[in-house]
This record gives structure tokens, sequence and C-alpha cells, in this order.
């Protein structure tokens, strides 16, 4: 006998004995309010047609979906070991949160990492370690901006990465800039658009400029000049970053569920409300790298001569090479490149997307770096890196492999309460940073949170420092490739500058000289130049 069947033939037995009971005990009619509504669950089980599961076993196939519903819950909190959990390991939460809040962030007994598994990394110190700084004022900066560029910008060397308005909530924006206001450093907009929230406390903004151009587009959809120039030349935006694609999604374009896409967001996107808008997944202001060049100084002169750089995920290594040679057909260069990893973070992305396309950060940082200097463009042009940036030795490494500069994204979010619930997609977010639902947005107080924000990078930079010091060296970009080392084998290490070495400055400029590396790439017809 199937169990449906039992349970169609247990609910009549029951229903048959507390009517027979009450004859002699009318109380047991009380029964009804708790079995009548199980039995109704039953019924509709057994009739509905869209879960087998259910069908099959009415009321008790309901459990699978509520024990399914918490696995996440179950495997953060009770199953995954401290170094085991994703996107981030509980360790680097608990980093993130301890220096939020300032409280001891050392760790007891020694490392918990497997130091003898391949992929272990680690720096080199110095028997002649240097004396760290211990105060915020004399932490380095980095100016940012080419001969072409009028209002160069001194950055700090970790910033908040991109994130929109939409994707995060209100609170959560103003949050940011508050505590990049109180940092001083800089929060990344986002391909959202300028709002209010990112305006309010005026902190730092780099102005990202997506495929969808939201916040300066036409009623078609394309870039509007007038509207661009209106938001870039506020005196709270430094710099204009053009987002080409993002690590975790690369080629897709932005992804807003029509949950988020309230009527507040839509006019700041200069969108219809209340439903899915998706980012084209290229732009429409250039098809080529001569015209990119060109909309690169558009951008520059629209913004009355602020720095202006492009964000990609590397994918086909021909097109960033196309790029370079634009630079130099054109004389027109960005200020500034930001190397995003095919592991960086998203509100919403597609799995194929997010698992399974895209260069990883340290092979694109890498490949970007060496194409600017073969090309003898890297004096001239900054490299900024995001994709999993959350402690200093993350710092390090980056900049070690080319980077000038990091940004980060899920570490600041985690630094003003977010739990990794994962539901950033679903408008459900639990500690109000991802959602637009302003019962759970009311939960998250911009005051401490701004706070938190400003420590974290603060404790975050002066433990990056400290790395630098106890290497021995004297600036931060005195790290190279040489003072990284990683394990490739129970018995074998190799630095970084033997992974991943140096090419020569200019060497892409002569065909005697190009790496063997490259010469596949010099020998493709070329789309462009």
């Amino acid at each position: 006998m199937k169990v449906r069947e039992k349970f169609i033939i247990l609910s009549i037995l029951i229903i048959i004995s507390i009517i027979v009971i009450s004859q002699f005990w009318q109380p047991v009619l009380w029964f009804f309010v708790v079995i009548i509504p199980f039995i109704l669950m039953g019924v509709f089980d057994i009739l509905q047609t869209k879960h087998t599961i259910r069908r099959n076993f009415p009321v008790l196939g309901r459990f699978r979906y509520v024990l399914e519903s918490v696995r996440p819950e179950i495997m953060q909190y009770f199953v995954e070991t401290d170094t085991q959990g994703r996107p981030l390991n509980r360790i680097f939460r608990s980093l993130i949160y301890q220096r939020a809040k300032k409280e001891n962030d050392t760790t007891p007994f020694g490392t918990q990492m497997n130091v003898y598994r391949s992929g272990y990394e680690w720096m080199d110190h110095s028997m002649y370690a240097k004396n760290s700084p211990k105060e915020i004022g004399e932490f380095p900066r980095l100016v940012i901006g080419g001969v072409d560029c009028k209002q160069p910008y001194s950055s700090s060397l970790l910033n908040i990465s991109a994130m929109s308005f939409g994707s995060l909530s209100k609170n959560a924006v103003m949050a940011l800039n508050k505590g990049a206001k109180g940092g001083n450093f800089a929060h990344n907009t986002g391909e959202g658009g300028l709002s209010p929230y990112h305006l309010k406390y005026g902190g730092d903004l780099i102005w990202q400029i997506g495929t969808g151009y939201f916040g300066c587009r036409d009623e078609q959809g394309n870039f509007s000049d007038e509207s661009f120039k209106e938001g870039a030349t506020k005196e709270q935006v430094r710099m204009i970053e053009i987002k080409l694609s993002q690590g975790a999604k690369p080629g897709h374009g932005g992804i807003l569920p029509a949950s988020k896409n309230t009527v507040e967001i839509s006019k700041i996107r200069h969108i219809k409300p209340h439903v899915d808008v998706h980012s084209p997944p290229a732009h429409s202001a250039f098809s080529n790298p001569i015209e990119f060049m060109h909309f690169i100084k558009k951008l520059r002169d629209l913004s009355e001569g602020k720095p202006v750089g492009f964000k990609l995920c590397v994918g086909k290594k021909q097109e960033f090479i196309d790029i370079c040679k634009a630079m130099l057909s054109t004389g027109i260069k960005p200020d500034f490149i930001t190397v995003d990893g095919g592991e960086g973070g998203t509100g919403a992305a597609p799995v194929e997307f997010s698992n399974s396309m895209g260069m990883p950060l340290r092979e694109g940082l890498v490949f970007v770096y060496d194409t600017l200097v073969g090309f003898g463009l890297k004096k001239e042009i900054k490299v900024i890196a995001a994709g999993k940036i959350i402690t200093g030795f993350h710092m390090a490494r980056a900049i070690a492999l080319g980077a000038d500069a990091c940004n980060s994204a899920r570490a600041m979010m985690l630094a003003i309460g977010c739990i990794q619930a994962l539901q950033c997609n679903n408008n459900t977010c639990p500690v109000g940073v991802a959602t637009q639902n302003k019962s759970l947005i009311k939960g998250l107080d911009i005051e401490d949170k701004a706070i938190r924000t400003t420590n974290y990078q603060e404790g975050t930079i002066h433990s990056f420092l400290e790395l630098v010091a106890a290497s021995g060296l004297d600036s931060p970009h005195d790290i190279k490739r040489k003072h990284i080392n990683k394990r490739i084998g129970m018995y074998n290490v190799a630095k970084y500058e033997d992974i991943y070495p140096y090419v020569k400055e200019g060497c892409l400029l002569n065909d005697n000289t190009i790496p063997d590396d490259y010469k596949r790439y010099f020998n493709l017809k070329e789309k462009v130049v």
C-alpha cells in the first residue's frame, strides 16, 4: 500500500475516532484544531501535481523542503570547518567582524592552514624588519591620473569595490559612503548610477558607467553626454570607471530583479520600475578599441579632466592587446585599469557564468600588468585589483603581481553586517544589506556600520603595512613577485617570479623581442589598428 493511501485511511480513522470519542468526552473535539490543518495539507499534497515527493508522501514530503531551506544555515553553523566555508571561510569572516568592531583580531595556537598542501602561499620575512606605521596619517597614498588628467586623485591603497544602489539597500550604501568619508578612501558606485545615498555624506566616489548607462542614458538607453556631465562634475565624484565586464558574470551584463527595481531606483537609473532589468552584455557607445579610446577621452573632457579608467575581467587576451595597440595608435590612455577576477562577487549571476567564465584574478592581473609593461604603457596607467581581497596578505599578493591598489566588496559588506546568508538575489537579505525590503533595511544602523567600515579598512591597511615592514621593505610598491612563495607539491616550492616571469619593458613593440607566450596573438589577424 502506498504512503498516500495509508495517509487517507489514517486520516479517515482519526476523524471517525474523534467523532466517536466526542460522544462521551466533548473536549476531544479540540484535537480537530491540530489535526484538520494537517489533513487538509495532505489532501492538497495528493491533489497537486508540481512536486512528486509531496504527492507520494503527503505532509511528510514537506519536511524535505524545510530541511533544504535551512541547509545553508546548518552548513555554516554546524558542519563546515573554519577553513572550508565558501565563498569566504569562517576564518576570514571572523577576521572582518573583529576588525570592524575593533575587537581582538589575533589568533591562538598557530595556523589552521595545512602548510604542506599544494597551493599554500606565504611571504618572505627579513631579519632586518622595518618599523611599521602606527597612525592613519602615515598610510601611503596613490596618485591616479596621467598626463591628460587635470584633476588627479590621491587614492587609498584599499577602497570599496563596485556595488550598486539597488543591489544594496540605501542604508548599506550610506553606511559604506560615510565609512569611506571617515577613513578617507573611495567608494565605487557600481553600475546602478549616482543615488542621493552615495552623495549624502560626501565620501569620495568612483562613478562606474556600465553597459546600461544607468544615470547617464537617454530614453532609448543610449549614452547621454548631458546626463553624464551633470553627474561627473559633482564634487564627490573623483574618478570615472567604464565597466567592460565583471568577474562574476563577464560578458553577461548586470541583473536587477523586478522585486528590487522600485520607483526610486528606476528614477535614479532612468528606467521603468517593477521590471527585471538586464544590462546589455556590451557597450553601444563604441564597438572597437579605437572608438573605445575616443570614448575615454570624451568622458575625461565631459568630467572636466577627472581620471577615467575601465574595469574588466580578462577574457580573450587578443582583445586586451588590441586595446593597448589602440592606446599607442591614438595617443589616448586610461588613467587606471581595474582587473576583476572570475572569483569576484555579485548580487545575482547565472551559475555557469559565475563558475565557468572569466579569468581568475591572479592570472588576469599578471597578464594585464605584463602587457602594459611590454607595450611601455605601465608607467602612465595605474592598475587596481579586485576579487576576494580580504586580508593584508591578499593585498600584498595582488601588489606583488602588478597591482598598485586594491578594491574589496564582500569584505566591506561583512563589515556592515552581512552574514553570508546567500540571499542577495532574492530581496530577503536578513540583515538589510542586499535588499529593498523596508522592514529589513530598518535594522541596519548607518552610524554604527559606518564606523565599522572605517575600522575594517584601516585595520586591513595596517596589517598590510606590517607585512611590508616584516619583509624589510620601505614601501608597499617594493613588493615583487620574488617575495611570494607558493607550494606546488609536497616537495616543491616556487617563487611567483618563476611561476609568472616578468617581461621586459617595451618587448611587445619589436617583433624580435616578443615573448613566446605572446607570439600567437601577434600572428592573429588584427581587428582594429
